[in-house]
């Protein structure tokens, strides 16, 4: 990447999201203006010779308490403006010199048939997979992993889940029903994930059952270094095919305040970003963030997270060996 040179911002045609020449690089762009495309990436849904395919999920139907993240997706692509003409902390590299990256857009839905929503989604996901091209998607609620999940399973075989979150989302519960805190519970019921080989961070909620996965809890994480945790999760999951999801109330609602199921107690963003530039190495196939709703945002540092979070899974997967 070029170095930075702050008399290029405003300058030249603007509105990178439809006009960049190039899908490599960062951009330049005022912070304040333009198209509000992830990163100011390329706007297409021809994803021929692109390596990753960002796309939002405004969805929120399976909210059991505050609704709102329907409207992540767009925020978190306004605040990742403040990050697109600089490469994510702790890295060496840009990953947009590295990955040509695309902003898909919104898989959108008609809310009044949420019956069609899962098959929806996973359609949606399988079309993208199936050009070679990964997926990085922003929620809405949390459930938006569960089709994700079954795309993602389809293409690669059962996966092991790299799972940021307050709470377990492993609750049991009966078939058919959309909820954000049961579908992986489902999606382990399915063979979609591997609970041995699987592993989830930042918990601190009570669910009396594991159901076999590996567990840190939020005591665990705050007490240790990010190196050490990130050993932890590197030897639960092995070189399995991983899907990465981040549920933004995993950080304290001092760092998130602006999601749904805020959670006294969790991760700061510095120790979830250090937890995450460790995992250097993992076999990712998938990722996503999930749960941020602007409405409860305080100056917009929770989509601020969301953003730096999902730019610190591009260079995870850019990274891979």
């Amino acid at each position: 990447m070029a170095d930075y040179d702050p008399s290029e911002v405003g300058e030249g045609t603007g509105d990178a999201a439809f006009t960049r020449p190039d899908p490599l690089g960062g951009s330049y762009e005022a912070t304040y203006a333009g198209a509000t495309s992830f990163l100011r990436c390329q706007y297409t849904r021809d994803l021929q010779g692109f390596d990753v395919a960002v796309s939002g999920v405004p969805f929120d139907l399976a909210t059991t308490g505050r609704p709102g993240a329907r409207f992540g997706p767009r925020a978190v692509r306004e605040a990742s403006t403040n990050l697109a003409w600089d490469w994510p902390q702790g890295w060496g590299f840009n990953p947009l010199d590295r990955l040509k990256v695309a902003d898909w857009g919104d898989c959108t839905f008609d809310p009044g048939r949420p019956e069609n929503w899962i098959e929806r989604l996973e359609t949606h996901a399988t079309e993208i997979l199936a050009t070679d091209t990964a997926m990085l998607t922003m929620g809405g609620d949390h459930f938006i992993s569960y089709p994700m999940i079954k795309a993602h399973a389809a293409k690669h075989g059962p996966l092991s889940l790299i799972h940021f979150d307050a709470h377990s989302d492993t609750w049991e519960d009966a078939d058919g029903r959309i909820d954000h805190g049961t579908m992986f519970y489902h999606a382990k019921e399915q063979g979609l994930i591997v609970p041995e080989r699987s592993i989830q961070i930042g918990l601190r909620t009570h669910n009396p059952k594991t159901h076999g996965f590996n567990i840190l809890d939020a005591t665990d994480v705050c007490s240790a270094d990010a190196g050490t945790i990130a050993n932890r999760i590197k030897q639960a999951v092995g070189n399995n095919p991983a899907y990465l999801t981040f549920d933004i109330d995993c950080l304290d609602p001092a760092y998130a305040p602006g999601t749904g199921t805020p959670c006294a107690g969790g991760l700061t963003t510095r120790h979830a970003l250090d937890i995450l530039r460790n995992l250097e190495g993992i076999n990712l196939v998938g990722m996503d963030v999930v749960e941020v709703a602007p409405a409860y945002d305080v100056s917009e540092i929770t989509a601020l997270a969301g953003a730096t979070i999902a730019y610190q899974m591009l260079a995870l997967y850019a990274s891979r060996p």
